[in-house]
């Protein structure tokens, strides 16, 4: 009794084997059939980044100016046309999958810029949430931190900023100024010398503050909130026209 209970079971599971074999090798012979009917694409833009639209990611499909409509669907190389995409710095991820009535289907989504490189000798470029070094765009333009100063041009030679030991340290700085709701109100602008020091221009106040390098973030952080909230209150936001933090312990403001 025992081996037939067993036996059954095991029936039971061939079935089921074979079901699922036969209807894989009909998806497969559909897909071999079945031409690219429409290009559908979708696009993740959670925060309005309008760099792209749908035209520009419709020319990222085609492989040698080629278009894809009544192609076969068996002969597209889908992980090509992905790693095709993903070359464009706007594009964080891509994913390209199709349909057994022909369609195409092409989802995107947009990287997220944090500042702006500001040049006078050429483009202005952008820096995303995740390092990668953005051109402009004539689509689109995004309200971010401003950055400038002698550093750019060692900056503008990577693709992105984590490959530089000095550009995860600003990494750091723009997280940190992003992620707080005073600091990304107060601060417009960072400019970065050759030795990557800093100067902090804000929103509010005449006055610059010389950050040093961009090290030790939670005590200078904590330190100018001090000089925010305790003195200059007392004395008036034009008072100072220079403020340093990079002594250990102390305030310079002149």
């Amino acid at each position: 009794m025992k081996f037939k209970i067993n036996l059954r079971r095991e029936l039971k599971i061939i079935a089921v084997l074979v079901v699922l074999f036969a209807l894989i090798a009909f998806t497969e012979r559909m897909k071999g059939e079945v031409t690219v009917r429409a290009i559908q694409i979708s696009m993740e833009n959670i925060h309005d980044n309008h760099y792209l639209d749908e035209a520009d990611v419709l020319k990222l499909t085609r492989i040698n100016a080629e278009n894809f409509t009544g192609a076969s669907i068996s002969k597209l190389n889908f992980r090509e046309i992905e790693q095709r995409m993903k070359q464009n710095p706007f594009i964080r991820s891509a994913e390209v999958y199709s349909d057994l009535k022909g369609n195409l289907m092409v989802s995107v989504s947009l990287r997220r810029p944090i500042a702006r490189i500001v040049r006078t000798d050429g483009p202005d470029a952008y820096i995303a949430e995740d390092g990668t070094i953005m051109p402009v765009s004539d689509k689109f333009s995004s309200r971010v931190l401003l950055i400038s100063g002698s550093f750019m041009p060692q900056i503008l030679k990577l693709d992105n900023l984590y490959e530089l030991e000095e550009g995860r340290q600003i990494m750091s700085m723009l997280s940190k100024i992003r992620e707080d709701e005073f600091w990304s109100a107060q601060i417009a602008q960072l400019e970065i010398d050759k030795k990557t020091k800093i100067t902090l221009f804000p929103q509010v106040g005449d006055e610059t503050i010389e950050f040093g390098k961009p090290v030790d973030l939670e005590t200078k952080f904590r330190k100018l909130l001090i000089f925010y909230k305790n003195i200059l209150p007392r004395v008036g936001w034009n008072r100072y026209n220079r403020i340093n933090l990079e002594y250990e312990g102390q305030v310079v403001a002149e």
